[in-house]
């Protein structure tokens, strides 16, 4: 998503925009309307379900038709305006999507890191709080009449394979970590007033969507064959954390194809998963002209009313796009569909809308009436940009030292690339229109003074013309930064790379310039994915290497505070940095994540490749050195089974490895306490990462996340840090039927250097029966 730009055209052009002129008037339910303000549907104190269940009672079929598209229909008669359902707000209010316009007293607003930086902090307590921030601002684009409620924001697909060009929009690779970001920035988005919802947000895509168009495959013609077991614990999981723990008011299916059926037509996928067993409280919206897209272009039906009631019955109640609105009343004539399979859909789309506040009259009465224009941009909320830019950052190498700079030493620095000076660049895709920006060249301009030279016209960097003049700045300056790396013509929806190398002659211009450097050479990348810079690790005249991801509106004032030790860099890498070999031959197409040796299949991410990599998932080093000792873990833990389960007990217990159904998991937990020690001369902020090893089996990745925390320990201090570990979630493993389980016998945690055996032991309560 988006659809094609001609689509979105399309929709401005047929008059589907925000009336600003109205804007402030009720979307519904007005006071001064005599008709309709005394409507069952308009009185606050019933409850919602009541209300819906009046409105849809009232409505037409057509007037129901009408109201299964993104741009939804108004119903005059019942007081009801029409409402774009379309907005973004990925890492900020988005102007992807007719439902957000920028301008007039909402020039822009907060353009926080794109999501892989972000993520890159691993602290959830700032995701949350960007997510805070982002509907803050949301709510008072509503009210000025500028933007909608409903944004279908995060992104929370597993970055899967490096090249793909969205993996910039989701939190990295391991599922846990996606599936924690799922639910802290949703949290943050939706706000915790009970039922209420402050912006409804959307996990996308589900699922098994990680390929957008590699190598003639495009997404709209891709079948993701995928297994039970990696369906269960790898694209699954993220999507569950975000229904069940992050309550989402929506989710949406993907264009691909998975195992043969189009996401938005599979009612495995929408009603018994989605619905039925992680029982979404929100309605399933499509990408957008996904449902036209597998009738016309996968030929899944025959005829659009088939494809209409596919998906509907499938368990779809939105379409972004046309083809519900075309197809559906003569799915119904025809028999395809009963139009109370067309309520049950309303009823999921009208309970949000009601829980939003839409249907409650003057929209200044609601709790966030009050926000409007100074409540975009504020200050307060650019800072919080700028820390989320400082805490994503990676310090990747750093051998010398060279790093931090000094204003004593280094009063000249050269900044040298074609990213240095950028602003639209840092803030990635899905972005809206920022605040304002801080380039890298301005950011390091507050510290020395700078020489500057782009070095490559863009980052394709096709032509030497401007290498002279860059080595001729390094020579004179008393260090180099070299800011390279990639943009959106690189990496970007509709647009994988085919290699992880540096675009053009990058590799050429760094080394010339390292070599002709007269004092160190740092070495900066922007980039959503990983990049094989294995020549510049293996190069002594390039003492340090800084990844910054996409770091936002701020990103230059960040990328400056941590090369001058304002800011001790925290960050860690939340993807695996592979070498270009790794990609040679390895379709995009595969979906396996465990690696095969009959066929050569290297396997994908941490949990199951154990080949060579320019930097490991969770890499990231600091200014100071940081000391784990586990202060107290237990080295067993009893596993109470269930005595009424109807299993084998010779089966369950032999088998070594027990199904998570068949444990009592409810408070199935245990502590581990760890002191972290700062045995440097600086204050920083640790990531600790707890990777468990479970017992070895056929099943087990090499290795997991279990958990992870954020602790700031002043130098020459202690801190410790508690970590709980839920068992039938984060030590269990998937076998290959998809079935969960519990390993009996040793888990191996691993806290930086440290390692600490833990013993799950069957514990049988009562008779287990087959």
């Amino acid at each position: 998503m988006p659809a094609s730009l001609v689509f979105i055209l399309l929709v401005l052009f047929l008059g589907v925009s925000l009336q600003t002129s109205e804007a402030l008037d009720p979307f519904a339910c007005d006071p001064e309307d005599g008709t309709s303000r005394n409507f069952p549907f308009c009185q606050v104190k019933l409850p919602i379900q009541s209300r819906v269940s009046d409105l849809i009672g009232r409505m037409t079929l057509q007037e129901k038709v009408g109201l299964l598209v993104n741009d939804a229909a108004a119903v005059p008669r019942l007081g009801i305006k029409g409402y774009e359902w379309w907005s973004e707000a990925l890492h900020g209010v988005s102007n992807v999507g007719p439902g957000t316009q920028f301008g007039g007293a909402f020039p822009g607003a907060t353009s926080f890191p794109q999501v892989i930086t972000t993520a890159a902090s691993f602290n959830a307590t700032l995701w949350e709080a960007i997510g805070r921030v982002v509907s803050d601002e949301a709510r008072a684009m509503f009210n000025g009449g500028v933007a909608g409620l409903t944004y279908w924001s995060p992104n929370v697909n597993i970055f899967r394979d490096p090249r793909w060009g969205r993996g910039q929009e989701t939190p990295g690779e391991d599922p846990v970590v996606a599936g924690k970001y799922a639910a802290s920035y949703v949290r943050g988005l939706q706000g915790n007033d009970g039922d209420r919802l402050k912006v409804a947000a959307c996990c996308k895509h589900f699922t098994a969507y990680d390929l957008d168009n590699w190598n003639g495959v495009d997404r709209f013609h891709f079948n993701a064959q995928v297994s039970k077991q990696d369906m269960e614990d790898t694209f699954d999981v993220p999507f569950r954390m975000c229904v069940k723990e992050g309550k989402v008011a929506s989710v949406m299916c993907s264009y691909n194809q998975v195992n043969g059926i189009p996401t938005c037509a599979d009612p495995k996928l929408l009603k018994k998963t989605v619905r039925g067993q992680w029982k979404l409280d929100g309605y399933i919206v499509s990408d957008c002209d996904s449902v036209g897209v597998y009738y016309s272009q996968q030929h899944y039906t025959t005829t659009p009313e088939e494809a209409a009631a596919d998906a509907i019955k499938a368990g779809l109640d939105l379409d972004c796009g046309p083809f519900l609105g075309q197809h559906t009343e003569d799915a119904v004539r025809k028999g395809l569909l009963t139009e109370a399979e067309i309520n049950n859909a309303l009823l999921n789309t009208l309970t949000v809308q009601m829980r939003l506040g839409m249907f409650d009259g003057e929209p200044s009465s609601k709790p966030y009436g009050n926000l409007g224009p100074t409540d975009v941009c504020t200050p307060a909320h650019q800072e919080l940009a700028l820390e989320a830019a400082r805490q994503g950052i990676v310090l990747l190498k750093n051998h010398g030292p060279p790093l931090p700079l000094s204003t004593r030493h280094h009063q000249s620095v050269a900044i040298i690339g074609p990213n240095s000076n950028v602003t639209v660049t840092m803030i990635g895709n899905y972005a809206g229109v920022a605040c304002g920006y801080t380039t890298p060249l301005q950011g390091i301009g507050r510290y020395a003074k700078t020489i500057y030279q782009q070095g490559c016209a863009d980052v394709a960097c096709v032509s030497d013309q401007q290498f002279v003049a860059a080595m001729d700045a390094a020579r004179q300056a008393d260090a180099t930064v070299l800011v390279m790396g990639l943009d959106q013509s690189i990496e970007a929806e509709s647009r994988d790379r085919t290699e992880l190398l540096l675009p053009g002659r990058q590799q050429e211009l760094i080394s010339k310039v390292a070599a002709a450097s007269k004092g160190p050479t740092i070495l900066v990348l922007m980039s959503g994915g990983p990049i094989d810079v294995s020549f510049a690790e293996n190069d002594p005249k390039i003492g340090g290497i800084v990844w910054a991801g996409y770091p936002g509106q701020a990103g230059g004032a960040a990328i400056s505070d941590v090369l001058f030790g304002t800011t001790n860099p925290g960050g860690k890498l939340p993807m695996t940095w592979y070498p270009q070999d790794y990609v040679t031959n390895l379709p995009m197409t595969n979906m396996a994540m465990r690696p095969s040796k009959s066929n050569g299949y290297p396997g994908r991410t941490y949990r199951f490749y154990k080949g060579k990599v320019v930097y490991p998932f969770g890499h990231g080093i600091s200014y100071t050195n940081f000391v784990h000792t586990i202060a107290s873990a237990p080295t067993m833990v009893s596993v109470p089974l269930d005595g009424h389960r109807q299993a084998s007990r010779n089966a369950t217990i032999s088998g070594k490895a027990i199904r998570v159904t068949h444990a009592r998991c409810n408070r199935l937990s245990f502590g581990v306490q760890v002191d972290v020690k700062n045995t440097g001369s600086m204050d920083g902020t640790h990531t600790l990462l707890v990777y468990s090893k479970p017992p070895a089996g056929h099943w087990a990745p090499l290795k997991q996340l279990v958990a992870f925390e954020k602790v700031h320990v002043a130098a020459g201090t202690q801190q410790r840090v508690g970590i709980n570990v839920h068992v039938c979630k984060f030590l269990s493993v998937v076998d290959r039927s998809g079935i969960r389980r519990i390993p009996m016998g040793a888990h191996s945690l691993h806290i930086g250097d440290v390692k600490h055996s833990v013993s799950l032991q069957a514990s049988i309560l009562g008779v287990i029966k087959s």
